[in-house]
C-alpha cells in the first residue's frame, strides 16, 4: 500500500497553483475541469510519478472551521521535506513568502513554517544527519 494522493484545502485554486508551482517549485500533474472547480494536482519535480498533492477547493462547510482552528493553533496543514532548509528559507524569503516560524532545530529535524497564501500553514522539514 502506498500514498497516492494527499490533499490540502485552498481558498483559490488558480492562486494555489501559482504558489505551489512558481514559488515552491512543484510541477503540475493534473488539471481536469470538474464543474465549477478543477481536479488539480502537483508533484515534486524529483518524483513526477510519486505522490500527488491535490489542491482541493475549500468549499465544504466543515473546511473553514477546521482550517481556522489549525492556523490559530499554529498547526501546519502539510509538511514537505527539503534537503537544505536554510537555503530554501533564503530563496523563499527573497520571493516574499511569509514565514511564521524561521528555521529551528527540533530533535532529529530542522523545520520552518510558512503561510501558503491560500489559507494554510505549511511546514518545511530537513532531516538532520
Amino acid at each position: 500500500m502506498r500514498i497516492h494522493i494527499a490533499s490540502v484545502f485552498v481558498d483559490d485554486q488558480a492562486k494555489a497553483l501559482e504558489f505551489y508551482t512558481r514559488v515552491l517549485g512543484f510541477r503540475l500533474k493534473n488539471d481536469v475541469p470538474v464543474g465549477a472547480f478543477r481536479w488539480l494536482t502537483v508533484v515534486s519535480p524529483d518524483a513526477p510519478d510519486g505522490t500527488e498533492l491535490l489542491l482541493e477547493p475549500s468549499e465544504h462547510p466543515a473546511v473553514p472551521p477546521f482550517r481556522n482552528a489549525l492556523a490559530e493553533d499554529g498547526i501546519p496543514a502539510m509538511s514537505f521535506q527539503v534537503d537544505d532548509i536554510d537555503a530554501q528559507y533564503q530563496r523563499l524569503k527573497a520571493l516574499e513568502v511569509v514565514f511564521v516560524q524561521e528555521p529551528t532545530d527540533a530533535g532529529p529535524v530542522r523545520m520552518a513554517v510558512l503561510n501558503d497564501t491560500c489559507g494554510n500553514l505549511i511546514q518545511l522539514v530537513q532531516m538532520k544527519e
